[in-house]
């Protein structure tokens, strides 16, 4: 099992952030990555829907040697992780806990921000996990989704972007938050103009923003090390799938996962 691979899954090309967080830190690991670009967004799905895309990929990843799975979708991780671990005896693990706890820690004044897809926000996970580890926090939890078409052309800097943003983020500073959540893997690559609009628009030079894939890696790599499931010392083989538009998949996804993705396999869930 030392040798088996890490399986990942999203609904596109968000969760490569995930990959590339896990492709730096355990860099020995092979990690086997599935986009399933022909059903995305999940976020304006319904609850039932999601849990059975989310079985779907699962299901085909199973199909490989695998000793965790990292849902690395919010909205998949918000509905379907009891499903997921009631289908194998894997480690199941799902960003949303590992990101909660990333921003209460973070967060200097109690007040947080929370941006993610509709049907993460609708699911209130992330309100709940929050509250859970602090019910005094104030939070505004609140959806951006048009950030998603634009990470998926590739617009990370793009002027529509930033108006986009600048709508966005009049809530999280009227309640002036010292933390935001990037509920969603595609939010990421926003990163620098998210804060070039806090301070320029707002005057939030201060504001830290949480990236989920940084936690849930560090989740990652303590249940490895608690399981003995560590690989050995030697490079770590990445393979990736997705379900539908390959060239998008290879020419977009390479900007999440900084690196090159011309070896994807189109499958069919």
């Amino acid at each position: 099992m030392r040798r088996a691979a890490i399986g990942v899954f999203d609904s596109g090309i968000g969760g490569l952030t995930v990959a590339a967080e896990i492709a730096a830190r355990l860099p020995h690991e092979d990690i086997i990555y599935l986009g399933d670009t022909a059903r995305l967004p999940y976020g304006t799905r319904s609850p039932q829907t999601i849990v059975r895309y989310a079985e779907r990929a699962t299901g085909l990843l199973l199909k490989y040697p695998i000793k965790a799975l990292v849902v690395a979708c919010n909205t998949a991780s918000a509905y379907s992780l009891d499903a997921l671990r009631a289908a194998t005896d894997l480690p199941v693990l799902g960003v949303i806990k590992p990101g909660a706890r990333a921003a209460v820690a973070g967060s200097r004044s109690g007040r947080m921000g929370i941006a993610g897809t509709e049907g993460t926000i609708r699911s209130g996970s992330y309100q709940q996990a929050i509250h859970a580890l602090d019910p005094v926090v104030e939070l505004v939890a609140r959806p951006w989704p048009l950030l998603v078409p634009l990470a998926e052309e590739g617009w990370h800097d793009h002027a529509v972007a930033r108006l986009a943003l600048e709508t966005y983020l009049s809530d999280f500073a009227e309640l002036g938050v010292d933390t935001i959540v990037l509920g969603c893997t595609h939010y990421p690559v926003f990163k620098r103009l998210i804060s070039e609009v806090l301070e320029t628009t707002f005057g939030a030079s201060d504001v830290a923003l949480v990236d989920s894939a940084v936690a849930v890696t560090t989740d990652l790599q303590q249940l490895l090390m608690e399981r003995d499931l560590e690989a050995p010392q030697r490079a770590g083989r990445r393979s990736f799938f997705c379900t539908d538009a390959r060239e998008r998949f290879e020419r977009v996804g390479g900007h999440f996962f900084r690196g090159d993705l011309s070896s994807a396999t189109v499958v069919d869930l």
